[in-house]
């Protein structure tokens, strides 16, 4: 089975000098792979090597959508943006996934839009990979919503935890919810009706987890609201950048911490290349009759590709498909939303 990625190629800080290249990396990673570039096509094909082997498509989009636009106009009025035709070839079939490293706020909306969220999903949610001591835990939502219900938290773990069963192949993947404490009697009234719910759920639940026990992988699914996951994420973004700045200034401070550098330079490559955030980038929003994948505006080839990675291990691994049966399983009497006109 060939797994169809499109791509917003106008999307970033960098648009299709990333974008591109890191497709066509892609494409030598996945035998099975193939790709919808989408943009405008005077810039993109120009960036092709000639020797695809007819695995790349080029869609010529005339608009492209401003990182600091307003969602809501951009979803109204350029209706043949980038990211809205990579959005409706997933949603015509064309595609399996799209990824894009535009505007979040009109890639969040357009979306849930164009796609629908799933039978049984009110709220889609930002699902991203963060490393641990142990390997690394699926962390969400990450900023679709700043307000979050308990049942959005339930539904929260129920898509965290197919995306780890599948992707991860693990059967029954630990949740936990993100709280100031591991105390039942812990946390806000939200958080603690959401542990009811997830205790309740079938799920592999094992309670709250503090922020020092994400990093620590106490769990495989780390379950939070929007705002809490944004900020959390963003702090130790900026944690890393610091440690890597005091690391690089203690080391230039003399001539013998050059020379220490030197002899440590084995062990730092490897701490260097286990923490790179760039293997990390792309964020998923789970809960869409499709799947859609988040870069940072910021990425570089690298990481865009790693992007596109995720795109295509979520399609591969059917992880709507097992969001959707285990939801019927829960809750049987959930119908299909209806398609709005």
């Amino acid at each position: 089975m060939t797994i169809t990625i499109a791509i917003d190629c106008m999307g970033g800080d960098y648009g299709p000098r990333v974008t591109v290249p890191a497709a066509l990396a892609a494409l030598r990673q996945h035998s099975d792979l193939s790709v919808i570039l989408v943009g405008l096509e005077d810039q993109l094909r120009p960036l092709l090597k000639g020797d695809e082997g007819g695995r790349v498509t080029v869609r010529h989009a005339s608009e492209v959508v401003g990182m600091d636009e307003s969602p809501a106009l951009a979803m109204r009025n350029k209706k043949d943006s980038s990211m809205r035709v990579a959005i409706n070839l997933v949603k015509s079939g064309e595609a399996n996934a799209c990824v894009s490293a535009g505007n979040t706020g009109a890639l969040m909306a357009t979306s849930r839009f164009v796609l629908k969220t799933l039978p049984g999903i009110d709220r889609p949610a930002l699902c991203t990979t963060l490393p641990t001591t142990t390997g690394r835990t699926h962390v969400l939502d990450l900023g679709a919503n700043v307000d979050s219900g308990p049942e959005h938290l339930l539904q929260f773990g129920i898509m965290g935890a197919m995306m780890v069963s599948a992707v991860e192949h693990k059967e029954r993947p630990t949740v936990a919810l993100l709280n100031i404490g591991e105390e039942e009697i812990k946390g806000n009234e939200v958080v603690k009706r959401a542990s009811e719910l997830l205790r309740e759920s079938g799920l592999n639940f094992i309670g709250n987890v503090e922020g020092d026990g994400v990093y620590m992988g106490e769990a495989d699914v780390v379950v939070c609201d929007g705002f809490v996951g944004n900020v959390a994420l963003k702090i130790s973004e900026g944690l890393a950048r610091m440690l890597a700045s005091f690391l690089r200034q203690a080391f230039k401070k003399n001539i013998f911490t050059k020379l220490a550098a030197l002899a440590a330079m084995p062990v730092l490559n490897a701490f260097k290349a286990r923490a790179d955030h760039r293997r990390y980038n792309g964020a998923c929003f789970l809960g869409l009759r499709g799947v859609v994948v988040k870069s940072h505006g910021s990425a570089d080839d690298f990481s865009f590709m790693t992007a596109i990675g995720v795109a295509y291990e979520t399609a591969a691994n059917n992880v709507l498909e097992r969001i959707t049966e285990q939801l019927a399983r829960m809750h049987p009497t959930v119908v299909p939303q209806q398609e709005s006109a």
